[in-house]
């Protein structure tokens, strides 16, 4: 392909976004752009977007918003928002960002090529949210270095419907791609000297349960045997769908580390069922126990959401009580935001900023004695 210019991609967000690039510049590659990470230079800029917090969203307009002045000095800028925000706002992100050339959903990275020749051939404000049941394939993306450890989407959206996660929304329905796919894309990464790899999914432990193709453990196995693999780690795991089958294959398969993220998100069992997180403290703890069993010394870490609608300070101490039971090596916490069309923007009993934060920092301060025992030791 002729070369026609150089590409420029910032990425907000999550594992499975940083993967996203990475397919959205072979793309790119493929269609004549060369990557560079000067945003002056480039020809073409993207934002690939994360909707998880109020954050990360604001982050994303913050960056487009300074393209109005770049795209003014150089008129044939192609500026595009990517992913999870894109997929949240279409057409009403051009309100906001109007030097904006393309919105592209989640589920629409297949028609990034035909697009950006739309753009060239005079179109203008192209949207693209449509859903899709399949997931895009792609070569992965050379680097052009030597990089020991890469993440590999396994599959995409969810079906657990949290009240408080836009995923969704936003991802779509779960999907999980074949394995044959995913043993030939780590097999090339391998054979580049990629040495660990992270399958990412919203929930891996459902993987393949809805198309009747391997299960996660299965794959687990698969991924075991590919030449010049020597370490594989997962994210993220659904507490619900841990099962016994998948403890086993941690413990059996050497290869996979001695490590598990699995969020719990609050110690309380009222608060988990008003998540609609399909599990109880009990079971949650009983899986702990099974898990520390069969893996010896397993690194546990989680993430925790407090302020939650209607929690209380009963509420939050079965938090800290579990983070002492457990006793994590490390734990994710964020205070709780409203996000567009998630069902616990609508709850009543909001707590108070300033109670939301005093939280956030007790559970942090909290963890950081457990950490540091975990880290000196």
């Amino acid at each position: 392909m002729t070369h026609k210019g150089y590409a420029y991609i910032r990425t907000i967000g999550c594992q499975m976004n940083i993967y996203d690039t990475e397919k959205l510049f072979t793309i790119l590659k493929a269609h004549g752009y060369d990557r560079t990470d000067v945003l002056d230079k480039a020809d073409i800029v993207i934002c690939n977007t994360c909707a998880i917090r109020e954050k990360a969203q604001e982050k994303a307009f913050s960056f487009l918003g300074r393209l109005n002045d770049k795209k003014k000095q150089k008129p044939h800028l192609i500026t595009i928002m990517a992913g999870c925000v894109a997929q949240q706002e279409g057409e009403k992100a051009f309100g906001r960002i109007p030097c904006l050339d393309i919105v592209l959903g989640t589920q629409a990275f297949a028609r990034l090529g035909n697009h950006i020749q739309g753009i060239l051939s005079g179109k203008t404000k192209i949207t693209d949210i449509e859903d899709s049941n399949r997931i895009f394939e792609s070569i992965p993306f050379d680097t052009g270095e030597t990089t020991v450890s890469r993440f590999v989407t396994i599959m995409q959206g969810c079906d657990n419907y949290c009240t408080y996660c836009v995923v969704p929304y936003v991802r779509g329905r779960e999907r999980s791609r074949q394995p044959e796919s995913i043993v030939r894309e780590i097999t090339i990464l391998a054979e580049s000297g990629v040495r660990e790899v992270i399958l990412l999914g919203q929930n891996v432990n459902s993987y393949g349960a809805k198309e009747g193709i391997a299960s996660f453990p299965r794959l687990l196995e698969q991924v075991s045997l590919v030449p010049g693999i020597q370490r594989i780690r997962f994210a993220t795991s659904h507490p619900k769908d841990l099962s016994d089958e998948l403890i086993n294959a941690m413990g059996d398969l050497p290869k996979v580390c001695n490590h598990l993220h699995l969020p719990v998100q609050s110690g309380s069992d009222r608060i988990l069922k008003k998540m609609n997180r399909g599990y109880t403290r009990k079971i949650y703890l009983d899986r702990i126990a099974k898990l520390q069993k069969k893996c010896p010394g397993i690194a546990l870490s989680t993430d925790m959401i407090v302020g939650f609608p209607s929690e209380s300070e009963e509420d939050f101490e079965q938090t800290l009580d579990l983070v002492r039971e457990v006793a994590f090596d490390g734990v994710f916490a964020f205070a709780y935001s409203d996000r567009p069309n998630a069902p616990a923007a609508k709850f009543s009993g909001a707590v108070e900023e300033e109670v939301k934060m005093k939280r956030l920092n007790t559970l942090l301060n909290f963890q950081e004695t457990y950490t540091e025992k975990k880290n000196q030791a």
